[in-house]
Formats: structure tokens, C-alpha cells, sequence
């Protein structure tokens, strides 16, 4: 073998071993350094360290803000109602020594522990409220109360922090939603009913109230009228007396012709009366030429 070749191998092993004993944390991690399955160093700090290879192993986890989203579960309120629950809570590790010993690293081991978790602090809180707090009430201050209850509790023993729990959906069982449903159509046809009933009723009061009150307007305007036919009457009779008055004889004389004009109106008409009787008074006193 060459010398060339020597150096060579000689530089390549150089070159794994240090990379083997350089290793880089980022910001968006937490790591732990263990010796032949021992943990000597915990929460090593981000930036470049160094590690003897085959010696030491780093486990990396990531230290971002997470999300474990809970299967839906069942729950009863204090009125014993039951409904359908669907949360999620963001978790982050705060404790990565603790965290390492009590899920071996494994996020999905984390994460179903937790789950758990929260579907009991849930279960607790919704014990004690009924559904109208649960649903809109008190929500924000359930959330606050399990985040601040679970805290105390899986810092210690899970090493992580729950940043927030939220409620993505509450829904009634199907048997239920259905009897839900009908009673609320039952109600809204109630309402609808009660409604109707009182449109009607005001409908009917209005048309009561016009039709009176078109009676009302119908006999005064009769009742104007009436007097001022009465006052017309009185004025024309006043002027026929006043005219009768100044001349009787040519006022019976025009009486007369009206009545000559009314009578021989028409030619079908006949007239059978005595050529001497007072209809024809008049025609009689002139003289024929």
C-alpha cells in the first residue's frame, strides 16, 4: 500500500471521527446526552458541542409548541346530560429530563398520556356545570381551570407544560339530538301558532276599528248632507214664497205652463180632463183671433 493510499485512510478516519464528535442543537430543540445508556448531561444548550463517538449519544426532541388532538368522548353535565366532546391542547416540554424518563422520548407516548388527561380534567369540569354554562356561560373559564389543574400535575410527572385546551365542537348523542330537534320544531311551530292567533286578533281589532269608524264617517256625511238639503229646501221655498209673494198670479201663471209642459211631453200620452176645468185656465182666459 502506498503512502499516499496511507494517508489517505488515515484522513478519512480523521474526518468520521470528528464528525462523529461535533454535533449541532437548534433553537427549536431540547437534547440530552447519555454515556453507555447513562444520562450525564440534560437540556443541552443550542449551539455546537462536542461528543466522544461510540461513547456518548445525543436524543434530540422538539421544543415547539404542540398539538394533540383528543378523540372525542363522552361526558355528562350535572343536570346528566350527556354530550360529545372534541378538544385539542397545545403541550410543549418544560422538563426534558423528567419528559425523557416518563415517555422515553416518544412524542406519541407523550401525547396519549396526555390526552387522557384532559379528557378526565374535562370530565371533572363538566361534572360540575350544567349544559348552558358548558356551551356558552363558562367555557373560557373551564379552559383556563383545567390548563391551570392539568399544569400542576404533568409538569411534575410528564415534564411537559400545556400551553392551552380548547373545545373544538360539542355535540348531543344522535338519540338524543333527534328528540332535541323535534321539541325545538314543536316549539318554533308553537310560537309561530301564537303568533298567527295574535296578527289575526290585532288584523281583526283594525278592521273592527275602520269599519266603525267608516259608519261614523258615513253618517256625518249623511247627516251634512241631510242639512244642507234642509237648508237648500228652506232657501228655494223662501224664494218661491218671496216670489209667489210679489206676483201670485204670474206664479200661478208659470206653475201652469210647467204643468202643460210636463203633461204634453209626449205624443202617446193621452189627456181626458173637461175643456172648462181648472187645468186649462189659462189657455181658456185667451183670446183666439
Amino acid at each position: 500500500m502506498s503512502n499516499l493510499m496511507k494517508l489517505a485512510i488515515v484522513f478519512l478516519v480523521i474526518l468520521v471521527g470528528v464528525s462523529n464528535s461535533i454535533y449541532v442543537i437548534s433553537e427549536v430543540e431540547r437534547a440530552v446526552k447519555f454515556r453507555f445508556g447513562e444520562m450525564i448531561e440534560v437540556d443541552i444548550a443550542p449551539g455546537l458541542h462536542f461528543k466522544m463517538p461510540f461513547v456518548h449519544k445525543v436524543r434530540r426532541f422538539d421544543a415547539r409548541i404542540l398539538t394533540v388532538d383528543a378523540e372525542p368522548a363522552s361526558f355528562f353535565t350535572i343536570e346528566k346530560k350527556r354530550l360529545i366532546v372534541d378538544s385539542y391542547a397545545k403541550w410543549k416540554i418544560a422538563n426534558v429530563e423528567t419528559y425523557y424518563k416518563a415517555t422515553g422520548g416518544v412524542e406519541r407516548v407523550a401525547e396519549n398520556r396526555l390526552a387522557k388527561r384532559v379528557n378526565d380534567g374535562l370530565r371533572n369540569q363538566f361534572g360540575t356545570r350544567t349544559l348552558h354554562e358548558v356551551v356558552s356561560g363558562e367555557r373560557d373559564l373551564l379552559m383556563k381551570n383545567i390548563t391551570r389543574e392539568l399544569n400542576s400535575s404533568v409538569r411534575d410527572e410528564l415534564g411537559i407544560e400545556i400551553v392551552d385546551i380548547r373545545v373544538k365542537r360539542i355535540d348531543l348523542p344522535s338519540e338524543v339530538s333527534s328528540q332535541v330537534f323535534r321539541r325545538m320544531t314543536a316549539e318554533r311551530d308553537k310560537e309561530a301558532q301564537e303568533l298567527r292567533s295574535t296578527g289575526k286578533e290585532k288584523a281583526e281589532r283594525i278592521r273592527a276599528s275602520a269599519d266603525r269608524e267608516r259608519t261614523i264617517e258615513l253618517a256625518n256625511a249623511y247627516r251634512d248632507s241631510e242639512e244642507l238639503r234642509g237648508e237648500g229646501d228652506a232657501k228655494a221655498a223662501s224664494v218661491y214664497a218671496d216670489a209667489y209673494q210679489q206676483d201670485p198670479e204670474f206664479y200661478a201663471f208659470m206653475r201652469s205652463l210647467n204643468a202643460y209642459k210636463s203633461a204634453f211631453s209626449s205624443k202617446s200620452d193621452i189627456l181626458l180632463v173637461e175643456p172648462d176645468s181648472d187645468f186649462f185656465k189659462y189657455l181658456n182666459s185667451q183670446d183666439v183671433k
